[in-house]
């Protein structure tokens, strides 16, 4: 199967080129259409201008990966997407939970067959599945999580009815691994992700950056446990539902004197939090929602998360479909246009607030200080972070 070579060669998968980029999701949450057009969609009537009874009779459905919808992290993001454009638009939503990589081709012709509008797969891994149903089916629209769209040899490949939703992630965890470099008591943080795929990797990558941007201005020589860009290798758990395995692997960072751990691994980051609630002064960077409202559990460990607006995308996806404007362009997430970000320190931030650091422009200034210039320094391309997993743009 093609998805199978795509995980072998993630990296190749990753150098994927998008023409062009998406805009934001509104910031206030009130959805606008596109600018671009589908003509099948159109003459189906599936997306008539907005009107309440083309909402009415508009399916919008979804399928997760194995994590599941309650994973607390990007599958439950992207349902909350979907929640929230179907009490907005009144459309009927429609979602269904894959229990394993088996599921995701029947559960994806399931939801065609049921007459769905638009069809969005949440994750890289459906990646397969939902380019066969779009190529089998170009009179109704789909919308894919987390990867582009390729042939057997990894060339691009662009579906008219299919659309990307991307997030350069590796933006906000430069960030992340700055802060987490900056607040470490051991001088050593670790990441691990649960599967090697470039919407993994590519939060690894920049948290590794971000370690080596600290150490760069402040003369530190924290270390970095867990993955080596330069190599593209590193800890990984081998799925996104074993959660015992994220503890066992946390445990054996907390061993090696790590003591801020970022999973990128969904529900098995729940291990990892399991493990690092038990050692005094651990704490964890969590991904794609704030865990410190999804893990609430562990909120008193979570000392910031690197987030996808997955959700956001979502919406504004259904929305344009529904109001006529369905595109094939990719929307890519990032810290220019907040589809990417740091959530906030909650409690830690009076810590965050008050250490004294070195900033990138080599003056003293807040910890919090210097993670805000670093992100005005990105927006304004005065720093690039180049990860080989990143969306191209």
């Amino acid at each position: 199967m093609r998805r199978v070579l795509k995980i072998a060669t993630a990296g190749a998968a990753a150098t994927l080129v998008l023409a062009a980029c998406g805009e934001a999701p509104p910031a206030d949450n009130e959805s606008s259409a596109g600018s671009g057009d589908n003509a099948e969609s159109s003459e189906d009537g599936e997306a008539a201008g907005g009107d309440t009874s083309a909402a009415a009779d508009f399916k919008a459905c979804m399928v997760s990966d194995s994590g599941g919808f309650d994973d607390q992290s990007f599958n439950q993001s992207g349902k909350e997407g979907l929640d929230a454009a179907a009490e907005a638009l009144g459309v009927e939503p429609v979602e269904v939970e894959s229990q394993a990589d088996t599921d995701y081709a029947t559960n994806v012709s399931n939801l065609v067959s049921q007459g769905c509008s638009i069809t969005i797969g949440v994750g890289f891994l459906l990646e397969d599945a939902i380019q066969a149903a779009a190529e089998e089916n170009t009179d109704t629209n789909f919308a894919l999580i987390d990867s582009a769209f390729s042939d057997a040899d990894f060339a691009p490949v662009e579906l008219d009815n299919a659309k990307p939703i991307l997030f350069n992630t590796a933006e906000a965890s430069y960030l992340a691994g700055y802060l987490a470099a900056g607040m470490t008591e051991s001088g050593t943080v670790a990441t691990f992700g649960g599967l090697q795929i470039p919407s993994v990797s590519v939060f690894m990558d920049g948290f590794a950056d971000g370690v080596d941007k600290f150490n760069e201005d402040n003369g530190t020589d924290v270390e970095l446990l867990g993955w080596d860009k330069e190599a593209q290798e590193g800890a990984f758990s081998g799925d996104f539902e074993n959660q015992s395995q994220g503890q066992t692997l946390t445990e054996q960072f907390i061993s090696q004197g790590a003591d801020i751990i970022m999973p990128v691994a969904g529900p098995v980051g729940l291990g990892a939090a399991a493990a690092a609630s038990e050692s005094d002064g651990v704490r964890i960077v969590w991904v794609d929602s704030d865990g410190y409202l999804t893990a609430s559990e562990y909120s008193d460990i979570m000392l910031t998360s690197v987030m996808k607006e997955i959700g956001a995308a979502v919406e504004q996806t259904i929305t344009e479909t529904v109001e006529g404007g369905f595109t094939n362009e990719p929307y890519v997430g990032t810290l220019e246009n907040d589809g990417v970000g740091l959530a906030e320190y909650h409690d830690y931030a009076g810590e965050v607030e008050g250490k004294m650091v070195t900033g990138p422009d080599g003056e003293e200034v807040s910890l919090a200080e210097a993670v805000t210039m670093l992100e005005e320094m990105i927006v304004s391309g005065d720093i690039t972070v180049e990860s080989p997993n990143s969306p191209q743009q």
